[in-house]
């Protein structure tokens, strides 16, 4: 099962780093930006983040959503997941980027929740602040 959905979440970071405005780093983040923030200056991997995200697997399907709820998050951006933690900091405060993480980045082997091992998820994130 797990090599199964990683091969489907590698195909998918496949055709989608061919789509306009989709970055692919180093690492194997992707990201596209949907919206300009305003200011200079990035969080830090130390800082607090505040944010409002969405959360969904490759296949369309919400697993997570700070804006379902209507209540964004705050946390210390070096305690979450490897894609967030390096996304973020490419991020200026009002910023909404849409990031696609791959299972190394991710949860990799281990299961959360509905996230099945090897899983690529995607995020849209909104940057409300950070400090």
């Amino acid at each position: 099962m797990m090599k199964k959905v990683k091969a489907k979440g590698l195909k998918f970071l496949e055709e989608n780093k061919k789509k306009k405005g989709v970055v692919t780093l180093e690492s194997g983040l992707q990201y596209k930006v949907l919206k300009s923030g305003s200011g200079k200056v990035s969080p830090k991997a130390t800082d607090t983040v505040k944010t409002h995200y969405h959360g969904t697997l490759i296949d369309g399907s919400v697993f997570d959503s700070s804006v379902e709820r209507g209540e964004p998050i705050e946390f210390g951006l070096n305690q979450v997941i490897k894609g967030w933690t390096e996304g973020l900091q490419l991020m200026v405060k009002g910023e909404k980027t849409r990031f696609f993480i791959p299972a190394e980045l991710a949860y990799g082997n281990s299961s959360a929740g509905v996230i099945s091992p090897g899983s690529t998820l995607i995020f849209e994130v909104e940057l409300l602040s950070f400090n």
